[in-house]
């Protein structure tokens, strides 16, 4: 049954924004003193990392290092665009593998995941926890101790971040899907519990980033759909690509939102609606408001991010990101 409640994504957002002449003189004193170093971040994941089935997926390539030489930009360089706009300068790298876990990446990519020490690294896994056991966390939590401690021997100090990532329409909806018959809260609730037991199984995990439960915020809020095999609602986005598994441009860009707030401890609303990736991916303002919104409420409740949007007082058009290394 579809939701009473709609984002009208149609109506003027209401955060007001500042002159051209503030921002213009904002962003040329970042280029007088430089981005702050932030140090250095590797993605490891699959394809909910690298955008399959979105213009994501190579999107802004030349921004990141893949470091299996597949031209991904992704998740990572929507994250390296933010991270830009808010004058953060990371070294952003990703290791990526479609359909695997961490399992995979410790038979096959140790060799270029240990190439150096890292500053942060973040960890996403199968996105039913267990293939062979959808729900199952116990494959999870061994190989996410194996993985970090082969991790800190490069680096004692890295930081580590797991991600509890969506629930799957494809999952739910469908007849041969491991959860249906149940509800987007039940799958979101039992990838979180997942990715909860393997942190506790595996000491000095700084946070679970609480991607799918923005991504059903998102949901019970109005600004996304909750069945795209019905029909999406007038007025919402659906967060699901074409195959009702993996992430539209609008469900990866929360995902990158959500990555930035928690990783950062800043407001994803600081990059203001007129954030330029959102921009470029065809977002609409008010999208991007919704979406940045959706992300901060999340955050607030869970990482405790303290609110510090972009207030201006009058429109600024979205452009292009500058391009930056």
């Amino acid at each position: 049954m579809k939701s009473d409640t709609t984002f009208n994504f149609s109506v003027p957002f209401k955060r007001h924004r500042t002159w051209r002449t503030v921002v213009g003189l904002a962003l040329g004193l970042l280029l007088v003193m430089g981005n702050a170093s932030a140090g250095s971040i590797l993605f490891i994941g699959n394809s909910f990392t690298f955008g399959w089935g979105s213009a994501v997926r190579f999107y802004r390539a030349d921004t990141v290092t893949d470091l299996n030489n597949q031209g991904i930009g992704g998740v990572p360089a929507l994250f390296k665009s933010f991270t830009t706009q808010a004058g953060l300068d990371y070294e952003v790298f990703l290791e990526t593998q479609p359909a695997s876990g961490f399992d995979w990446h410790i038979e096959n990519k140790l060799g270029a995941i240990g190439q150096r020490p890292w500053d942060i690294v973040i960890l996403q896994s199968q996105s039913v926890l267990d293939p062979k056991k959808p729900g199952d966390a116990t494959v999870l939590i061994s190989t996410t101790r194996q993985l970090a401690e082969f991790l800190r021997e490069r680096n004692p100090a890295v930081e580590l971040r797991l991600t509890a990532t969506w629930a799957r329409a494809d999952q739910i909806y469908t007849p041969k899907g491991a959860w249906y018959g149940k509800t987007l809260e039940d799958m979101t609730r039992d990838l979180r519990a997942g990715y909860d037991q393997a942190s506790a199984g595996t000491s000095g995990i700084k946070s679970v980033v609480p991607i799918g439960e923005a991504w059903l915020r998102a949901i019970q809020t109005g600004v996304a759909d909750a069945n795209p095999y019905d029909g999406i609602d007038a007025g919402k986005i659906n967060l699901w690509s074409y195959d009702s598994h993996h992430a539209s441009v609008y469900g990866y860009y929360l995902q990158s939102l959500v990555l930035f707030g928690s990783i950062t401890g800043r407001d994803p609303r600081s990059l203001g609606t007129n954030e330029c990736s959102g921009f470029e991916l065809g977002l609409s303002p008010a999208q991007v408001d919704a979406l940045q919104q959706v992300a901060f409420d999340q955050l607030a409740a869970s990482d405790g991010v303290k609110a510090s949007p972009l207030k201006l007082s009058k429109p600024v058009r979205s452009t292009q990101c500058k391009r930056s290394r």
